[in-house]
């Protein structure tokens, strides 16, 4: 069997969760293999576009280069990683390789307008900063990378990540506006679609995830 391995905003292939539960899954007997979405980690430099919640069929590709090698495969997602395999599960279903038996998902954002708000109330406020930073830091790289694609300081009036997704995920990503984007890449209403097993894992006091 071999584990996809999804990590979440603002992480990458690197990211100590990812790195812990691929070791954990090769003792236990798998092949892992660590995703990561456009523009994260070693990609940055490479893609010049920003990864977002909507980018269903990038884990669809991703499965399928990895099924020849594998015949049985299981994804694991975390946060917006989570969210964006299981929206491939149910947006993509017609398409997904026969091979992928199940994904377990931690903690997903379903619901991106709900969660966007969640991040703008007072116990989201230390999730914010950091999310933003990293956000921040992310485009002013991006854009040093590829000045002709985005523009300069368009992320400094952003303060939370609603802000961010209205003026530069959604700007950049074909969207009409943050809302337009929240509702066209929310897993939520494919989780019907969805015909294998998958578990949703949430914690209850989830200050991101209402």
């Amino acid at each position: 069997p071999l584990l996809l391995l999804i990590h979440g905003l603002g992480g990458s292939d690197l990211a100590t969760y990812a790195v812990s539960a691929g070791h954990l899954a090769f003792a236990r007997g798998f092949h892992v293999a660590r995703m990561n979405m456009r523009g994260a980690g070693d990609s940055e430099r490479e893609n010049p576009r920003f990864y977002n919640a909507g980018l269903d069929t990038d884990v669809l590709e991703v499965l399928r280069a990895l099924e020849p090698a594998c015949a049985y495969l299981c994804i694991l997602g975390f946060s917006l990683g989570a969210s964006v395999g299981l929206l491939a599960l149910g947006r993509q279903r017609e398409r997904i390789p026969v091979g992928v038996r199940g994904m377990a998902a931690v903690c997903p954002p379903l619901d991106l307008s709900a969660c966007a708000t969640a991040l703008e109330g007072p116990a989201g406020r230390l999730y914010t900063g950091y999310f933003m930073r990293n956000l921040r830091d992310a485009y002013r790289r991006r854009q040093q990378c590829h000045p002709g694609l985005y523009e300069a300081g368009r992320e400094r009036e952003t303060r939370t990540v609603r802000q961010f997704d209205e003026r530069i995920t959604a700007h950049y990503g074909g969207y009409r506006d943050a809302e337009d984007y929240y509702a066209r890449s929310s897993a939520g209403p494919w989780l019907a679609a969805i015909d294998r097993p998958a578990l949703v894992l949430a914690a209850q006091d989830d200050p991101m995830v209402p």
